[in-house]
């Protein structure tokens, strides 16, 4: 049997950012301690008229036409998101409808007619399921060919300690046999515990509860008789619905970031325990390069260390950490731990195998499923630009979504990849973007601007249905 895997890439990042200089400035705290702390530069900010829509089909349309692939030969397209835009309707519809219309004049009307089409959702990790699932698909047939798609806004809320992470984007991959880029073991570890660590909720409120409310802050009254009435008889679209309650879905998280991290720490490493158990690995001596999900930069760097202690325990490169700093039992466990988190042997580490899959993300943000993917081209676009051939080594891939769940990987990186990533010019991109001030960016969080910023997007919601039949259908054009 061939082997599958990624044979060629492409991305798309919003045009818009605002420095952590700025927001550190304007929320009254330290640069210094976002930036050294959790490698942040940049953060992506969505214009006006984008969503995970716009940004899966702007990667698609760019995977596309970079690499001349005929989308009827296209089995599935697979989107991995957890910003989906509709309850029902997949976001991947959206993308490939806006795709394919754009298209038509090159392969024809309709090139993905048959083509499966889906979304995938389990946080941070959907992409990753889409990954592994479309692989299985391709392995079964020669000429099968699939696209994964991960999409997705990350938003906290203003102020909130989430607030610094944010970004936006999508990477696209197209898996076949024999991939120019990067092969992908059959071997996978896989951790799965059910966990409140960050989720988005739907929530509801009662009309009255609501009216009442807003008439207090009105300083006006009215008895319960009387909102009843109002509601059961106005004509207002919002308040005549028939349901009692109003439900409300927010970008937005609820989360518990030390939980978070916790639950991340704990099911990577029982994720890694159990692909050990399938393959038996030393991952310290085999895994040249990490690849992982960033919530922010420095997360890989700092998830991982407690596992690369377990890996070089009983081996030569202990001893070499106890030469360094002194022996665990000479000192406090914590203030050992921290030695040994900022020993040369440790950076070392960091620095050759982690570092380069950290620089796109300190320039974005979290991308929530597209960040590991973004993460493996960011380590890839490094060693092009410094001309390090690094075909034929192991690439091991850490990814988590809260909920939770990991799934650990590897793969190698192929003879070609240059020649796939020479044209992707990821960092000259990252650098041409538009700076906004916070006022602008704060404005847009809120939902408050109502024109693009600069010229828009390429691709951008047009406009929302609201007749009765199509009522939230969302349109969107290509300029």
């Amino acid at each position: 049997m061939t082997a599958t895997g990624i044979d060629a890439i492409a991305f798309y990042v919003p045009q818009l950012y605002v420095t952590m200089d700025n927001l550190a400035e304007a929320r009254g705290i330290e640069a210094e301690k976002l930036k050294r702390g959790l490698g942040l530069q940049k953060m992506a900010v969505p214009n006006i008229g984008e969503d995970a829509a716009t940004f899966a089909a702007n990667a698609l349309l760019n995977l596309i036409t970079q690499n001349n692939i005929d989308p009827n030969e296209i089995g599935r397209v697979y989107l991995g998101t957890e910003s989906a835009i509709d309850g029902s309707k997949p976001t991947a519809t959206y993308a490939v409808e806006i795709v394919e219309k754009e298209l038509a004049t090159t392969y024809g009307e309709r090139s993905f007619k048959n083509c499966d089409v889906v979304d995938l959702t389990f946080a941070c990790v959907g992409a990753v399921d889409a990954l592994q699932n479309s692989i299985d698909w391709v392995k079964q047939d020669q000429s099968r060919k699939a696209i994964v798609i991960a999409s997705d806004l990350s938003k906290y809320d203003i102020n909130s300690t989430g607030e610094y992470t944010q970004g936006a984007g999508a990477v696209a991959v197209l898996i076949s046999h024999n991939p120019s880029i990067i092969t992908i073991d059959d071997v996978w570890g896989v951790a799965f515990k059910s966990e409140g660590d960050f989720f988005k909720p739907r929530r509801s409120y009662k009309k009255a509860d609501l009216l009442k409310s807003l008439l207090s802050e009105l300083d006006l009254e009215a008895s319960s008789e009387k909102i009843a009435k109002f509601i059961s008889t106005t004509n207002s679209e919002f308040w005549s619905d028939s349901n009692e309650v109003v439900e409300v879905f927010k970008e937005e998280p609820v989360f518990d970031g030390q939980f978070s991290n916790a639950c991340y720490s704990d099911r990577i490493t029982e994720a890694l325990e159990h692909f050990n158990q399938n393959k038996p690995t030393d991952f310290n001596e085999k895994w040249q390069h990490i690849v992982f999900h960033l919530p922010y930069a420095f997360h890989g760097r700092r998830i991982i260390f407690n596992n690369w202690l377990h890996w070089i325990k009983d081996s030569n490169l202990q001893q070499d950490l106890e030469n360094e700093i002194g022996k665990p039992e000479d000192s406090d466990p914590k203030d050992w731990s921290k030695k040994a988190y900022k020993s040369k042997l440790y950076s070392d580490f960091v620095n050759s195998r982690i570092a380069q899959g950290e620089l796109a993300s300190s320039e974005i943000g979290n991308m929530y499923t597209a960040s590991i993917f973004m993460s493996l081209l960011s380590f890839l676009s490094d060693n092009y630009r410094n001309n390090k051939d690094i075909a034929g080594n192991p690439v091991g891939f850490i990814a988590y979504g809260s909920g939770s769940k990991s799934k650990v990987f590897e793969g190698v990186v192929q003879n070609d990849w240059m020649s796939k990533i020479k044209d992707i010019k990821l960092f000259e991109t990252l650098e041409n973007r538009t700076a906004i001030s916070v006022d602008t960016y704060e404005s847009i969080h809120r939902s408050k601007l109502k024109q693009p910023v600069e010229n828009g997007s390429k691709i951008s919601l047009e406009y929302i249905e609201r007749d009765e039949t199509n009522y939230g259908l969302r349109r969107y054009s290509v300029k």
